[in-house]
């Protein structure tokens, strides 16, 4: 389970650094209320982004952004409800999907991904 946990933290930091490099300010990262977590918190051009990362070897048994199913959607949408909630966020909203695939690498940004 650790090394699990190490390549995700790897896959969160390699997705960091590429939304960086896009002129995005990282607000907050592994935002955690209750069950709930959102990967990546980020803000550029009025918009607040709540990011999921998702990360696969290769993809031999399919690609990483097709783990972000309704399921996964609903929770990161109550998550991103209570971040709201809870401050004072005037701009608009959206969720992106960023995903990593290790061989061949590849970073693919998804935005605006679902509502």
């Amino acid at each position: 389970m650790k090394n699990k946990r190490k390549v995700g933290e790897k896959g969160e930091q390699w997705a960091v650094d590429f939304l960086s490099k896009k002129g995005y300010t990282i607000v907050e990262r592994n935002y955690q209320v209750s069950h709930l977590e959102i990967d990546i918190i980020c803000e550029k051009d009025g918009w607040l982004i709540f990011v999921e990362v998702k990360l696969r070897g290769d993809n031999e048994h399919g690609l990483p952004e097709e783990n972000v199913g309704k399921s996964k959607q609903n929770f990161l949408i109550k998550a991103a409800d209570i971040y709201l909630n809870q401050s004072d966020w005037p701009g608009k909203v959206r969720f992106d999907v960023i995903a990593i695939t290790i061989s061949p690498f590849e970073i693919v940004h998804f935005e605006d991904a679902f509502y």
